[in-house]
């Protein structure tokens, strides 16, 4: 008897179903590699502190639940992540009870009880963070260099995992890669191994908090004051190359801006003309070697940019009230 088209067209597509579910199936997991040392993160003494934040490592690693296996209620003192690479099954926050699947996290915070079931059936895998942060005293989070927006960024950071909402989410940030990456450093031992482990902690702490942040709630990425950047490259500009004959023009060439650009940056910063500013930075190095060296006026004129001596005494004498040589006899006697 002849089946319909209809029937050989449905056992077709249920064939590729089943083709489809078994490529599925068969796809390498990437965490297997974890279960070669399960608490190998752990093992090593990671703390550190990321802006005003310590942050020190409790538990990190896979670990896996068998089917129906439960963890009853309890809580912890610390930050709990807990996300799921394969399986599934239930978790019970306080009093609601949430599904879990795979692709899929939570946190517990401090104090948070919670109960977690694996299903009956498949089980359920969990790469598992307990992390102790710590706001550090005012003394031990002091300005360094960098460390603004790394403050801001931390403050902002642990402040969202302070106000996590209390149900599972999507893992869209890719966090769960992070503790492979942090895995496959440790394994190798290479150069870089603790900076890769450092940088995989943070971003899982980072993507996990983005779970919950809207794109409005978004915080503002590090942003110069664009006129002082202008007239603190302009300045280092002048300070590197004053010794040798120097223009309005090559300075705002060398920052990419108009000559009419830099006058107002200057003007802004209290700066009458650019010829008067790099004027007196010249006369400022050459009092200084006046007074610490017993080079030659002339030695010392051309040094800093005044190929003609003569001009310097005239300079000088308006802008000092004496001649280079009075100065350097005033400033000798004074120091000794």
């Amino acid at each position: 008897m002849k089946k319909s088209a209809n029937t050989m067209t449905g056992m077709g597509e249920r064939e590729q179903i089943v083709e489809s579910d078994s490529k599925v199936s068969a796809r390498p997991y990437p965490y297997a590699i974890m279960k070669e040392k399960m608490d190998a993160l752990e093992r090593l003494d990671l703390h550190f502190r990321w802006g005003r934040y310590g942050i020190r490592v409790l538990k990190w690693h896979l670990t896996t639940f068998k089917p129906g296996q439960l963890i009853k209620f309890h809580k912890h003192s610390e930050f709990e992540f807990h996300f799921v690479p394969r399986g599934k099954g239930t978790v019970t926050l306080i009093d609601h009870i949430y599904k879990l699947n795979s692709g899929m996290f939570y946190l517990t915070g401090p104090g948070v009880v919670h109960q977690q079931t694996a299903d009956n059936r498949s089980g359920m895998e969990e790469l598992c963070l307990h992390v102790d942060i710590t706001r550090l005293p005012d003394g031990e989070g002091r300005e360094e260099w960098g460390s603004e927006w790394e403050n801001k960024e931390s403050e902002a950071c642990i402040q969202a995992l302070t106000d996590f909402p209390l149900r599972p989410f999507m893992d869209q940030h890719d966090a769960m890669t992070c503790f492979l990456q942090a895995y496959m450093a440790w394994r190798s031992g290479e150069l870089g191994a603790y900076t890769t482990i450092r940088q995989s902690l943070i971003q899982i702490l980072l993507r996990a908090a983005k779970a919950t942040v809207d794109r409005d709630g978004q915080q503002m990425l590090p942003a110069r004051d664009i006129q002082a950047h202008r007239f603190e490259m302009a300045q280092q500009y002048i300070y590197d190359n004053y010794a040798r004959p120097l223009t309005l023009q090559e300075v705002a060439d060398r920052i990419q801006i108009s000559t009419r650009q830099l006058q107002r940056v200057f003007h802004r910063y209290g700066v009458s003309s650019f010829s008067s500013y790099l004027e007196d930075f010249r006369l400022q190095r050459i009092c200084e070697e006046l007074v610490e060296t017993s080079n030659t006026v002339e030695s010392i004129a051309v040094n800093h940019g005044f190929t003609n001596t003569n001009y310097l005494f005239q300079v000088f004498k308006k802008k000092m009230g004496m001649t280079p040589l009075a100065y350097r006899q005033r400033h000798q006697l004074t120091s000794v």
